[in-house]
């Protein structure tokens, strides 16, 4: 029985512990709140900081191997854990990278890895020197998170709503598609492609609304896309799974966004559509065991359940009857117990042959489930 640590507890870890139940292993998950989504699915829960030193350390001195559900984790206490012979995947430093935006450019740039023109800032009062850049997204080096943490600066009168911390200027592409190719990486070396998704936002709350697998692109840029994922995780040197967010512009071009070393809501789609899910497939590099089978079985689309405008306080769902009633949908609602605008409390996976079939399925969704207060 391998003794396997994750650090959060939050829907990603929820939906990983449950698919741990098919593997010989003694779960333990660490977050500082004892309610959260993953605490009553583990075998052993531990209250503690992820971003605490002190905190981390204890807990990955009880496991075998660690991994992580969110990146915001000490990166100190896991390098001292590694160099103890803990197995920490992904490996300290590819969280050291991508802890930092700014970090995580430059290492696009070292690698060759096409990525939108930017610049660093330190403070606000920097913008004035990069207007060439304009219209841009300006994003925080360090703690942005789903949305937070990025602001648009389109004109020169926008310079006021930048960051008055380092950041990244970065030119805003004219995006046709975003994308996202999920890669996993064995120990061994061995590595694993997921077919790309084509993720829609949500415009107003800056978070994915539903997602679209196969991504409607050609065969030319599907393996160009699948060759950028595979190039960037390689520069890593680690085993994991990593998420690569990519824009694809109006001329067919691609430009890597960011990259999440770990389960990702681009992949939740994977648990049904899927021969092997993202959540099977990194118990799978946790353990040491051969990857699953990425292919998938159907064409699919997922539909992430958020919050409604106005209610804050214990969520209740209204329509999920409805909702169920769709052929071949699939409910993941994630056990929070409190709902506010945009929260992300569950998703909702749809498969079927004919993918506009599934938008329309996805935007009668829309009408029938609201979260809401009791």
């Amino acid at each position: 029985m391998i003794r396997v640590g994750i650090l959060g507890g939050g829907q990603l870890g929820r939906m990983l512990l449950q698919a741990a139940a098919n593997y010989p292993a003694e779960t333990h998950v660490m977050e500082n709140d004892p309610s959260c989504p993953a605490a009553t699915l583990c075998h052993h829960f531990h209250l503690g900081n992820i971003r605490t030193y002190e905190d981390v350390l204890n807990f990955g001195r009880q496991v075998d191997v660690l991994t992580i559900e969110i990146e915001q984790v000490n990166v100190d206490a896991l390098e001292l854990l590694e160099k103890e012979g803990i197995r920490v995947i992904p490996k300290p430093a590819v969280l050291r990278t991508i802890q930092n935006k700014i970090l995580q450019k430059e290492f696009y740039r070292q690698n060759n890895l096409p990525t939108a023109p930017y610049c660093i800032t330190q403070n606000r009062s920097e913008l004035i020197n990069h207007l060439e850049l304009l219209p841009a997204v300006h994003k925080l080096g360090v703690g942005g998170y789903d949305g937070r943490g990025v602001t648009v600066l389109n004109q020169e009168s926008d310079l006021p709503l930048g960051f008055d911390e380092p950041a990244v200027l970065e030119k805003k592409i004219e995006i046709k598609k975003e994308i996202a190719v999920l890669v996993a990486v064995a120990p061994s070396g061995e590595t694993k492609v997921y077919p790309s998704v084509e993720m829609i936002f949500d415009p107003n709350l800056n978070l994915l609304d539903y997602q679209v697998c196969p991504a409607d692109i050609n065969t030319e840029i599907e393996s160009k896309a699948a060759a950028l994922a595979i190039q960037l995780v390689e520069a890593f040197q680690s085993p994991g799974l990593f998420a690569v967010e990519m824009f694809l512009d109006h001329s067919g071009n691609q430009w890597i966004n960011e990259v999440a070393p770990r389960v990702h809501n681009s992949g939740h789609h994977t648990i049904e559509a899927h021969y092997c899910s993202q959540f099977d497939m990194l118990w799978r590099i946790l353990m040491g065991l051969p990857l699953g089978n990425s292919t998938a079985i159907l064409p699919s689309l997922m539909i992430n359940v958020l919050g409604a405008a106005g209610f804050t306080g214990d969520a209740s769902y209204l329509g999920l009857e409805k909702v169920l009633q769709l052929p071949n949908a699939f409910l993941h609602l994630y056990g929070k117990k409190r709902t506010k605008p945009g929260r992300k409390m569950g998703h909702i996976t749809l498969m079927g042959a004919d993918v506009n079939q599934l938008k329309r399925f996805a935007e009668d969704i829309k009408t029938r489930l609201q979260v809401v207060c009791r």
